[in-house]
């Protein structure tokens, strides 16, 4: 019997399919097409063992249709544009294009061990100026078509990277990498028009019933749709122009709260007003340092300037409210105004107590009598609940804080002080990016024509080699011969756009290139009406909100300027969002009491020491993997010791997949010699004589049709944990029965099919040594048969006084009192009886016996 080596085999099996070509997607109009997609990398350099879960989980997906009959889809790329290219450059020497290509030869030769069942022909990277010059084609199409715009906005500036950062880069209001203090700067940026489409792709969510509604909650949250009042304040003694400030409001229910005006630092009358007033102008310049996150308005100091300027409260002329330059109030947001109503919100209650300012409830609770005062303050129940209305249009009188917003957007309307509003939180994707390694913006700024997209037959543009990162900004703004060009429409000297495109671009429409990587326009009409949408998409729920919702705006820009058809508007059918592979963290201390963390390699575990030094380690409990905690198991390592087949069928068996799962040396032993057991048996049965069936071969043709119904609904369902304990479970059948040879055959062959998605090499091994045909990967997926699913016979546990002494087999349909027979005769009950007689005896037919001595 040759032993298990997967070394050899996975190595022979590989090449095998290479050469044959088996995962080459093919354009079938005869076939049912499945397009199964994994979120793409960022070519850091290593995959990790996060990765081989994620891959594998497409990877069975994929096998599995295609053995069902399917044309399957299933590539791979790299996201390779962004910011920690330049950082290597600039830490490390070099260039962004030398490390972004060698990490991404690395992975791919650390991915291709897994023999995942990827069409490699169809590979691309974002960086590649062949996708790139789409890219920046589909953004003149969207351009022309009104898709993108240009305009002035305040943004998260780090003075010392000298680019905009997102939201997500700014950690306690310093750039996540420079640790700079982020400034609030306006810059003239692109947007993409997504605001345009914030109702449809909200509604669109409840179709999609495939997807977690965790993920489906998030994006609904995000767009952030509300019903609100849209009114004025007409002011006093505003500068010459401002005779009004419009406001939005979710809450008109509160207006007779107002205890103030505010508005943003940015908003035109602050503008004006810093152009005359030295200190007013020196507070909007504090206000700006400060971060535009959420949680940065949030957690940071409420400051405010009081402008002097007074408005009249639209529903009483002879009541005056100041205005306040605020620093929490954005001009993104609605129209940069607010008014405070300090009674029910706990932000306006800080900025008031701070200021001086009233405090008017308008609702209280419906028990009290009176409102008590700043105590009363912040009383801000859900809307569903009744409050009292003391003030406002409800009068004194129990209502809904719903009914009372229905009430009051009715009264201002019928009273023309306002009109109802439905608007979104989501505001405009701005793109701009102040920094090399992404996609170029393709338009020329002209001092005779303006802004003028670059002509499509000059694309792509392409980025300049000639490039250094000696000093701080963008190297593209002084690159004078990639900068200074021509203009398109006029022929005078014009300079490039040198602000290069966020990576959420590249990553939002690379689904649809790669039905067709290699075409010369964005896309191909045949393909992308073949193999769109995304039939299964699997990646993590960190990318729930942003990369999901900017894809679905790109597929719908893409539909309007026709590189998509209707049907992919919503391009991923289904979404899976896996769970974290995790690990032990093991921590030694120095000599300083710094923490020393150290590779799971270097730690004998058992004792609990490093293995070059004997110090005991601290042991942290599971953790995400982490290369700063090293944390670590490269997967590598795994392969060399144990074959691919190993680690897949490890990371699908422990936990279902939506969960974490803990990578554990044990139980990655123990995996490997459940596969050399299979292995065994299969070669037994390969080298056995066959000869006439036996009395247990249709035990065993049951047990494996079973397995094929547990398998093939657990891979449909994602639950690829069951799927591994009905093999599992089939396994150990096999090695109990006493069935002939053909039998155990025929079941070893299904055994193959079954585990072919998850260990495709040892199933190869198998199938080949049983004298299959062809490729496992291509043989039809196992059918069980209704018959052989149908149980004559149910095992019954034998519980005495509570504990499990046994068990007993019955058909089941056989009475009770015939079972209390059967059971009074077996050798664990007689002998706990001691000759005495039962106390109790229940049979729950179908489930189980209760002994009670």
């Amino acid at each position: 019997m040759t032993p298990y080596a997967p070394a050899q085999s996975e190595k022979k099996w590989q090449a095998a399919w290479n050469a044959a070509g088996v995962f080459t997607a093919r354009h079938d109009p005869l076939k049912p097409k499945y397009y199964v997609l994994e979120m793409f990398p960022y070519p850091s350099g290593r995959i990790h063992m996060g990765h081989v879960r994620n891959y594998t989980m497409g990877d069975v997906v994929a096998r599995y249709k295609m053995s069902c009959g399917f044309s399957v889809l299933h590539p791979m790329g790299w996201d390779a544009f962004g910011m920690p290219a330049e950082n290597a450059a600039m830490e490390r020497g070099g260039h962004p294009k030398e490390w972004t290509y060698g990490n991404i030869a690395d992975m791919r030769g650390q991915m291709k061990p897994l023999g995942l069942s990827i069409d490699w022909s169809r590979e691309f990277a974002t960086c590649d100026p062949e996708y790139y010059g789409q890219q920046q084609a589909m953004f003149l199409d969207m351009l022309d078509a009104g898709l993108v715009y240009r305009k002035n906005a305040v943004v998260n500036w780090d003075p010392v990277d000298m680019t905009v950062l997102a939201n997500e880069q700014v950690i306690d209001g310093r750039g996540w990498r420079s640790g700079a203090l982020v400034e609030r700067r306006e810059l003239t940026q692109w947007f993409f028009r997504i605001s345009d489409y914030a109702g449809e792709l909200l509604e669109a969510l409840d179709g999609l019933k495939d997807w977690p509604e965790k993920v489906r909650l998030m994006q609904a949250n995000w767009i952030g749709q509300s019903r609100g009042l849209q009114f004025a304040f007409g002011t006093v003694n505003a500068p010459k122009g401002f005779d009004r400030i419009e406001c939005y409001t979710t809450r008109p229910d509160t207006l007779m709260g107002a205890s103030f005006v505010g508005i943003s630092p940015d908003h035109p009358i602050a503008r004006a007003l810093e152009k005359t007033d030295p200190d007013m102008a020196a507070f909007i310049a504090e206000c700006r340092k400060g971060g535009t996150t959420e949680e940065a308005i949030e957690t940071g100091e409420k400051l405010g300037r009081d402008t002097g300027i007074r408005v009249r409260h639209p529903l009483d002329e002879a009541w005056e409210l100041p205005v306040y330059i605020a620093n929490f109030i954005l001009m993104d947001y609605g129209t940069g105004a607010i008014f405070g109503c300090p009674a029910h919100d706990a932000r306006d209650f800080e900025f008031a107590t701070k200021y001086g300012l009233p405090i008017n409830p308008v609702f209280i609770a419906p028990g009290a009598d009176a409102p008590q005062g700043a105590p009363e303050a912040e009383y801000v129940p859900p809307k569903t609940e009744k409050v009292r209305y003391i003030r406002g249009y409800a009068g004194d009188e129990l209502q809904t804080g719903e009914d009372a917003i229905a009430a009051a957007i009715a009264f201002c309307e019928a009273n023309g002080i306002g009109r109802g509003v439905t608007n979104y939180r989501l505001r405009d994707w701005g793109l701009s990016r102040q920094r090399y390694w992404g996609c170029p913006i393709p338009v020329v700024h002209c001092p005779n024509c303006g802004v003028v997209p670059e002509k499509k037959e000059n694309l792509p543009v392409r980025l300049p080699d000639d490039v250094t990162f000696d000093k701080p900004g963008n190297p593209l703004d002084r690159h004078p011969t990639w900068r200074d060009t021509t203009c398109p429409s006029c022929g005078a000297p014009a300079r490039r756009e040198t602000d290069t495109m966020d990576t959420f671009v590249d990553s939002s429409w690379y689904y649809a290139r790669f039905t067709a990587p290699h075409a010369t326009t964005p896309t191909d009409p045949e393909e992308t009406e073949y193999w769109m949408n995304v039939d299964q998409y699997i990646g993590g729920i960190e990318h729930a909100i942003l990369h999901l919702l900017y894809s679905r705006f790109f597929a719908r820009a893409m539909h309007k300027t026709g590189h998509l058809p209707a049907k992919a508007i919503e391009p991923f059918n289904a979404l899976f969002t896996q769970g974290m592979v995790t690990h032990e963290i093991y921590k030694t201390t120095d000599t300083n009491g710094r923490p020393v963390y150290h590779l799971p390699e270097d730690i004998d575990r058992e004792a609990g020491v490093v293995k070059e030094t004997g110090e005991k380690v601290e042991i942290i409990p599971s953790a995400k993997m982490s290369k700063s905690k090293k944390n670590v198991v490269d997967p590598m390592n795994i392969i060399a010791s144990f074959g691919a087949d190993t680690a897949r069928f490890f990371v699908m068996s422990d936990s279902p997949p939506e969960r974490d799962v803990e990578w554990t040396a044990a139980g990655a032993e123990a995996t490997s010699k459940f596969l050399a057991r299979v292995w065994r048996i299969a070669s037994e049965i390969a080298e056995g004589a066959d000869g006439p069936g036996g009395a247990e071969d249709l035990a065993l043709l049951k047990a494996a049709h079973r397995a094929i119904d547990e398998v093939t609904r657990s891979i449909e369902g994602f639950a690829f944990n069951k799927a591994v304990a009905a093999i599992y479970g089939l396994a150990n059948a096999m090695a109990r029965t006493q069935a002939a040879n053909p039998a155990r055959r025929e079941a070893m062959q299904i055994m193959a099919q079954l585990m072919a998605p998850m260990v495709p090499h040892l199933a190869e091994d198998i199938w080949s040594a049983l004298g299959g045909e062809g490729f496992v990967v291509q043989a039809g997926w196992p059918k069980a048969d209704p018959a052989l699913l149908v149980e004559d016979d149910v095992t019954l546990p034998i519980q005495i006084n509570g504990k499990k002494r046994g068990e007993v087999t019955v058909p089941k349909t056989m009475p009770a009192s015939e079972v209390e027979k059967i059971v009074l005769a077996d050798e664990a009950v007689i002998k706990a009886l001691a000759g005495g007689q039962p106390k109790k005896l229940i049979v729950v037919p179908g489930r189980i016996v209760n002994v009670v001595i």
